[in-house]
């Protein structure tokens, strides 16, 4: 199916990108912070189902049709920018479904869907992640062999990989939780989880 060879470049290539600060490694850092880890996984599930998505696009050459159609990338970028800055702007006020509340009965927290669907909008939404596998894919796929096991193979690593990437970005938030959460400062952790959810919104936006 694909050599060890091969497989021993593409894993470590591949760790490197996952394990740097991006969009989605930020975006679980947030929500492990306000929803904790065990929620934060119906984000990963929405995530991977997204680059799980755009990774096969690319690796089948699709990726090259939609980036030219530009404009709908603008658009899907500008409404999934938009929505992730007004939640930023909420939990930054101490408000709505995202942010950690101060009392008991401050309302239910986000829904599974609601977490997944910003998972995968924000895979699927940023133009630069169906560039990037368009340049990192090909070089491991080999001519000679049958793509679909191959990209299958490569797929399940890079989901494998980026699973555990953001359950590492997911934990680091849940222990700022914890240790900001012994003195009291609610207030201060959904300014910080606020002001990077801000940051994401607009890197999808206008990167």
């Amino acid at each position: 199916m694909m050599s060890w060879a091969t497989l021993s470049v593409f894993v470590p290539t591949f760790l490197f990108v996952s394990l740097t600060p991006g969009m989605c490694m930020t975006l679980a850092m947030v929500l492990g912070m306000t929803q904790g880890v065990k929620r934060t996984l119906w984000m990963m599930i929405g995530e991977l189902v997204g680059v799980g998505l755009v990774a096969a696009a690319a690796g089948a050459g699709v990726a090259a049709l939609m980036l030219r159609q530009p404009e709908l990338f603008v658009l899907f970028k500008w409404v999934g920018g938009a929505y992730l800055v007004y939640l930023g702007i909420m939990m930054w006020r101490s408000r709505g479904r995202m942010a950690i509340p101060s009392e008991l009965n401050a309302g239910p927290p986000a829904s599974r869907l609601q977490l997944a669907m910003q998972g995968f909008v924000t895979a699927v939404a940023n133009p630069k992640g169906w560039a990037f596998f368009m340049v990192l894919l090909p070089p491991f796929l080999d001519g000679e062999r049958p793509l679909l096991g191959q990209l299958s193979l490569l797929i399940a690593v890079i989901l494998t990989i980026e699973f555990a990437s953001m359950l590492v970005y997911a934990t680091g938030g849940k222990t700022l939780r914890n240790v900001l959460g012994k003195s009291g400062n609610v207030r201060l952790l959904n300014r910080i989880a606020g002001t990077l959810m801000i940051g994401v919104g607009l890197w999808l936006a206008l990167g």
